[in-house]
């Protein structure tokens, strides 16, 4: 039977959370100070530890000062208010998870079906660093290169605690399978994983899917619906290019992020929200902020843990390794197996890759069907005499330095789309941008004037 530690100095708080624990399936001790707590955790090692902040003889923090005494026991902090330096508290200090008072049955159940002793975790992970320096991946992420294995080890880190992540990069750096990653390394991992592209959805109807609607609540609202949220209770939610969320959404995110409660459009009853939460985005967070594209609390609020992923271009070595890995995986897929001769893969290894990870597999997927024997030669590639996804013929753009990087990234994008014809699929492939993130910037930019004709960006909509 797992056994179950309540530190609280509120002795009937205490009792009645002891009780609700023993219901679910726990043997359970109460201490009402650290001495007690010490004196508890020296009589029997518990699996979790229910841990209050203010103890009449000091900070319940002073528990993780002897690291024996907590070192294979899971630690969720009991508090009255989930504020940031609650997390940041939880983070440094190795918490799993935290409970907000008054603590409820369902928060409470949520938290105890989660537990899995620390060294189980470790040994997980353990496991996937073995693997990397056997096969070269660590999980679905590949490369052994130093800013990579930096990566994973904020991965190990952070997956172990409840904390939120936002999670910076090029558009197809891959940080959707970062996010996946901590998933999958966490306490959470039975539970699903929903991921929401924020630019994918129609403004009008991004509530609606992240918190659900009442029947009656807006015209066309003919039932019930189950939003995002409770979709994903006791999972994780990942918010892709959380930039591109209406500002008052990211108003009632925020609130969510403080309360872990929501309620669905056109309802007043409050729901608990046992989800944990990570962004993602490819803007500058300071030109996101500075350009109002994303609420400066908001981002204090979710880059609790932030988890940078380098562009390709900044880890070379890894792009042979990446370039075999999707080669096999297609090679599987289709059943005939291929492989590079070295000039090809030579190439390969020498490109700058703006798409990034989603370019190079685009373009070994391409290489793939080109190649009319089992051998993927330079000729296979998209041109001969340039690096692959080079625009032949493109004019050379010039831009005077100390131009903010959101009106390079701008002129970039714009003269791409004119040089391609105005090709919209084209663009994206060749920027290395999905077709949605690019729509999304042209709608944008069709209110800077001179920037695009209105009618073109806002008459179109991306193919489903």
């Amino acid at each position: 039977m797992p056994h179950a530690l309540v530190v609280d100095d509120e002795a009937d708080a205490a009792d009645m959370l002891a009780s609700l624990i023993a219901s679910e399936g726990f043997s359970v001790a109460t201490a009402g100070s650290l001495r007690e707590a010490r004196r508890q955790l020296a009589l029997q090692e518990p699996d979790v530890v229910l841990l209050d902040l203010m103890l009449p003889d000091g900070s319940g923090m002073q528990l993780f000062d002897d690291e024996q005494a907590l070192v294979n026991a899971e630690v969720v902090l009991m508090t009255g208010h989930a504020s940031l330096e609650t997390s940041i508290q939880a983070l440094r200090l190795g918490a799993a998870d935290y409970l907000l008072k008054p603590i409820q049955l369902k928060q409470l159940s949520g938290v105890l079906s989660r537990a899995i002793k620390p060294a189980a975790l470790k040994a997980e992970a353990s496991a996937l660093l073995d693997g990397l320096e056997r096969e070269g991946h660590f999980g679905l992420l590949w490369g052994r290169s130093p800013l990579m294995r930096r990566v994973y080890d904020q991965i190990v880190k952070v997956s172990a605690t409840a904390v939120t992540v936002l999670i910076t990069g090029e558009s197809g750096c891959g940080k959707e399978v970062v996010a996946s990653t901590v998933h999958e390394l966490s306490r959470r991992r039975h539970r699903p994983f929903i991921a929401v592209n924020c630019g994918a959805i129609s403004p009008n109807l991004i509530e609606s899917e992240l918190f659900g609607h009442e029947k009656g609540s807006f015209t066309g609202a003919e039932r019930q619906h189950q939003g995002i949220f409770e979709r994903a209770n006791g999972g994780t939610l990942f918010l892709d290019e959380i930039t591109e969320m209406p500002l008052d959404l990211q108003v009632k995110l925020l609130r969510v992020l403080e309360t872990n409660s929501f309620s669905r459009v056109g309802s007043t009853q409050t729901l608990q929200a046992d989800v944990r939460i990570m962004a993602a985005t490819n803007r500058p967070l300071d030109q996101a902020v500075k350009s109002g594209k994303l609420r400066e609390d908001l981002l204090y609020r979710l880059n609790v843990f932030p988890i940078a992923l380098p562009p390709l271009r900044d880890r070379m070595e890894d792009i042979a390794l990446i370039a075999a890995h999707f080669l096999d995986e297609i090679s599987r897929r289709e059943g005939a197996v291929k492989q590079y001769d070295p000039q090809a893969l030579g190439r390969l290894s020498n490109y700058a890759w703006p798409g990034n990870v989603r370019e190079l597999r685009n373009i070994v997927h391409r290489a793939y069907v080109m190649a009319p024997g089992s051998v993927i030669t330079d000729e296979c590639l998209p041109c001969p005499d340039e690096p692959p996804s080079v625009v032949s013929g493109a004019p050379v753009l010039h831009i005077d330095l100390g131009t903010p990087l959101a009106e390079v990234e701008r002129q970039v994008i714009l003269g791409t789309l004119d040089h391609l014809g105005r090709h919209k699929e084209r663009t994206a492939a060749t920027l290395g941008i999905s077709l949605k993130t690019l729509y999304n910037r042209l709608k944008e930019y069709a209110t800077m004037p001179s920037a695009l004709d209105e009618h073109d960006a806002a008459s179109e909509s991306p193919k489903a």
